[in-house]
């Protein structure tokens, strides 16, 4: 992707949008100093140009009964292009894993998975991910506790 050029209004409105993406575009455009359609059309234009790559839900896993969250290190015995491609689409398929990482370095890729309990992810540990093919090695990091969550990417203003 090529790197868009973004003024100062680009810049807040992504800045707002990234902190709370269900404001409403005449919230956004008085946060911003502009009236709403041109604000309207400057987020289509991000959105357009793949800077804005989507919109979500923040659901919490632990509310929903994933008390467990693992950090996976796999290596792979072939990284071949069709080797990895293969191992992305098979865990595209786990609902487990909600991201997905390739590394350059001795871990070819970083999953994050979420479970109920211990038990359940050794059990996916075991059945799913270490007997897929051409993985050669997992090494698993149990999460205790996060301690910075802040999706999107550092957006500098006009006094950085």
């Amino acid at each position: 992707m090529e790197r868009v050029k973004l003024d100062r209004i680009d810049r807040l409105i992504l800045r707002n949008l990234q902190e709370d993406g269900r404001m409403t575009n005449v919230e956004l455009a008085r946060r911003a100093s502009i009236s709403a359609p041109p604000c309207l059309r400057r987020v289509r234009t991000l959105e357009e140009t793949g800077v804005i790559a989507g919109y979500h839900a923040d659901i919490d896993p632990v509310s929903l009964g994933f008390g467990v969250m693992v950090f996976a290190q796999v290596g792979l015995s072939s990284q071949a292009e069709q080797d990895l491609k293969a191992f992305e689409d098979l865990i595209g398929k786990w609902p487990e894993v909600r991201e997905c990482y390739m590394l350059r370095g001795e871990t070819d890729f970083l999953l994050k998975i979420v479970a109920e309990d211990g038990e359940a992810y050794n059990r996916f540990l075991t059945t799913h991910l270490t007997t897929a093919p051409n993985v050669a090695r997992v090494k698993s990091s149990d999460v205790i506790r996060r301690s910075k969550y802040q999706p999107g990417a550092p957006i500098p203003s006009d006094e950085d």
